[in-house]
């Protein structure tokens, strides 16, 4: 048959070639976060192959809950220096999968009509299971529950800001990539400190500071909106 002699390539095309399309949205779309993480060739050829193996977006979303879940139950049970790092890459391994879902979605052409709910309703219950289990792992739950909250808002009002016609506004100082940052580097150093010094006190500078740093989010975005309202009563 005419077709079998065709490369695969050419029945298949791959995710480059997909986003090539003149008129996909790429990280120019105004309600797409900016990552550079994006362009790498790990990024592109892990994306490529769930496409290939044909996952849905929405499965890859759910997958950074299982990820998110796994590294709080870890985290709670930091008593040893192993599960503070394994609680480590589960929270970057939920990172990945909160980046491999919408390029799976979109240079993927793999979208969904479900797949706003799935892009953020996950994120924001992945988000709150690891924070309130840093509070609860440095036992001080009410900081957890602080920080969750403030991370929640962030989202609440950049969401919101889109409503209102603007682009949605992703800056931080501490957006969700800087929050798991911290907690990622406060976990790897917690497992060093408690297997020199049996203590974990960087846990505890990570809550404080994705708690404060929530917040200084949350009132950097929605001053934001403000100053385009003005500007737009005064057009």
């Amino acid at each position: 048959m005419p077709s079998s002699s065709l490369p695969c390539t050419a029945r298949r095309p791959t995710l480059d070639a997909l986003a090539e399309a003149p008129a996909f949205p790429l990280d120019s779309h105004p309600n797409r976060r900016p990552l550079s993480s994006r362009a790498t060739a790990w990024a592109h050829w892990l994306a490529d192959g769930l496409v290939r193996a044909k996952v849905s977006p929405n499965s890859v979303s759910l997958a950074s809950l299982v990820f998110a879940a796994l590294g709080a139950a870890l985290l709670l049970r930091g008593a040893q220096p192993w599960c503070l790092v394994a609680a480590a890459a589960c929270v970057q391994l939920r990172l990945c999968c909160n980046l491999l879902d919408g390029m799976v979605a979109i240079e993927g052409r793999r979208q969904t009509p479900t797949g706003v709910l799935y892009n953020e309703l996950p994120d924001r219950v992945a988000d709150s299971m690891l924070i309130v289990a840093l509070g609860f792992a440095v036992a001080a739950s009410w900081l957890g529950w602080l920080g969750a909250l403030a991370a929640a808002l962030t989202a609440y009002i950049r969401v919101l800001g889109g409503s209102l016609g603007f682009p949605q506004d992703f800056r931080g100082p501490l957006a969700k990539p800087q929050r798991m940052a911290v907690l990622t580097g406060a976990l790897l150093i917690a497992a060093l400190e408690l297997a020199v010094f049996e203590t974990r006190l960087a846990l505890l500078g990570a809550a404080w500071v994705i708690a404060l740093g929530s917040l200084v989010t949350c009132v950097a975005r929605a001053r934001a909106i403000a100053a385009r309202l003005h500007e737009r009563g005064a057009a």
